[in-house]
């Protein structure tokens, strides 16, 4: 298992330096910012099948695509330097070191805002693992450093990027395993980056979209749609409005007052035919029930008469025929 897994460090190893030798040698941010240009262009109008535009305002500092990623560097006493370290292991209760870590990381209270406590827990749990795992000041710095640039790449864009979230997490991470100076050091052992690789993959990224949600805003998109030979329908002002509101008021007025006399001069109304009609079913079906009543009776009683007789037929005595008995008595 211990060779299995030395030799997938060493491949992830040789992987890490040449995509890290590719990137120094490639201008930077060249093809993404035309891709932005083309993308904006993109977005600026849309024709469908039918003949319509489908006509998107695009704001010039928007970006259809997420944002790229900083380049991987190390970050060693980035966010906790040493004397925060020295605090940090002073704590003697988890409550104590969280009260701490919020104080370090700048958070409010967990009570009055939802994303401090859910940052609030993910460093403390870190920071529980690296006590587990024994890490010294100076890796336990650092894996907080790595979880905070990981936290802080997943939440710059609410679009999705766990891909590139990841491939920077696994840079940034092979940036403190290999010895290679200015480029990465060596302060994890081979062991040590495994444990923390799982850690994160299995906090983390597991939960990456949740995250997203959490601290991040939602985008809709809304579209509108123009037709090739029409013209736009005009805005109409509030004083047409208002105008149109009293005339259609006046109209309803004037049908009112006319038809008022109307009403009053109309003598009672007769009873209606529909009344006239229930009644008339109702008697109808009474006389059916009662027919259907005496045909129901007159069945009844021709069954009770018919079980009757099979019932005296099988209580009389069976008699044997006259021949028989004469012939026993010989």
């Amino acid at each position: 298992m211990i060779r299995r897994k030395s030799s997938q460090f060493q491949g992830l190893k040789m992987q890490s330096e040449l995509v890290q030798h590719y990137e120094l040698r490639r201008e930077p941010e060249k093809d993404l910012s035309s891709l932005d240009e083309s993308a904006t262009r993109m977005g600026a109008g849309v024709r469908t099948e039918s003949g319509a535009v489908a006509s998107v305002d695009v704001d010039p500092a928007a970006s259809l695509f997420p944002p790229p990623l900083p380049h991987p560097r190390i970050c060693i006493w980035k966010y906790l330097d040493i004397h925060s370290m020295h605090r940090l292991e002073k704590t003697a209760s988890t409550e104590e070191m969280r009260e701490v870590l919020a104080e370090l990381l700048g958070l409010g209270s967990p009570e009055k805002s939802l994303r401090d406590a859910i940052t609030l827990d993910l460093f403390s749990h870190a920071l529980i693992f690296c006590r587990q795992q024994g890490f010294s000041l100076e890796q336990t710095s650092t894996a907080c450093a790595l979880l905070q640039d990981l936290h802080k790449a997943c939440i710059e864009t609410p679009l999705g990027n766990v891909e590139e979230c990841y491939r920077y997490f696994t840079s940034v991470l092979f940036c403190h395993g290999v010895r290679r100076p200015p480029f990465s050091i060596d302060l994890f052992k081979e062991e040590q980056l495994l444990a923390l690789a799982d850690y994160v993959v299995n906090t983390y990224f597991r939960h990456f979209k949740l995250y997203k949600y959490v601290f991040t805003p939602q985008v809709r998109l809304d579209l509108s749609l123009t037709y090739m030979g029409l013209k736009p329908p005009s805005l109409w002002s509030e004083d047409e409005t208002e105008k149109e509101k009293g005339g259609e008021a006046e109209q309803q007025a004037v049908i009112a007052q006319e038809v008022e006399p109307e009403t009053v001069v109309q003598p009672e109304p007769e009873p209606s035919q529909v009344s006239i009609l229930g009644a008339y079913i109702k008697t109808q079906m009474n006389k059916e029930l009662r027919q259907l009543q005496q045909l129901v009776e007159e069945r009844l009683k021709a069954s009770e008469e018919r079980l009757s007789s099979k019932l005296t037929t099988l209580e009389r005595p069976l008699q044997l025929p006259p021949g028989k008995g004469k012939n026993k008595t010989k």
